[in-house]
């Protein structure tokens, strides 16, 4: 707990001082962001991106070697983030949170969320159950589209 408050006072050297091994795992975009400096680089480009960010736990579970932090990240989007220019909006999305421990060492976080989510309330996605993502899948992905579209076409006969 005291990590993730240092983390959402944007206290980012306390927060990594909590770790015995500080390392994230972005598990919906596969990015490991490994020592110091990377998280260090890390906090500060979502801090630069969304600078009222926090993470609000809703329950905590633990495992054995582990805690696992059940929550919601919420911010708003006034800078850019991943190559994306700054919208303005905000998001509220699930996070599910694995700290990892060796023995009493926190040995990093595994971090958990839907990027289509994010990128939806961010409004540069569609849910494609939607008929603008519907139309915006076919636009954006032709070669795709129309390969499955081909082989719906041959299972019928």
């Amino acid at each position: 707990m005291a990590h993730m408050t240092a983390e959402n006072a944007h206290t980012f050297e306390d927060a990594i001082g909590f770790f015995g091994h500080p390392r994230y795992e972005i598990v919906a975009t596969g990015e490991v962001y490994d020592g110091t400096p990377e998280l260090m680089r890390l906090m500060h480009e979502n801090v630069t991106a969304f600078p009222d960010f926090h993470y609000d736990v809703e329950r905590l579970h633990h495992a054995d070697e582990a805690v696992v932090a059940e929550g919601a990240f919420r911010g708003t989007h006034l800078g850019t983030w991943r190559g994306l220019p700054a919208t303005g909006r905000t998001v509220d999305f699930p996070m599910l949170i694995v700290f990892r421990f060796d023995g009493e060492a926190m040995m990093g976080e595994r971090i958990f969320f839907d990027l289509n989510t994010a990128l939806r309330q961010l409004g540069v996605a569609r849910d494609p159950n939607t008929t603008s993502g519907k139309i915006a899948t076919a636009l954006n992905h032709p070669v795709t589209i129309g390969r499955a579209l081909l082989r719906r076409l041959r299972r019928r006969r």
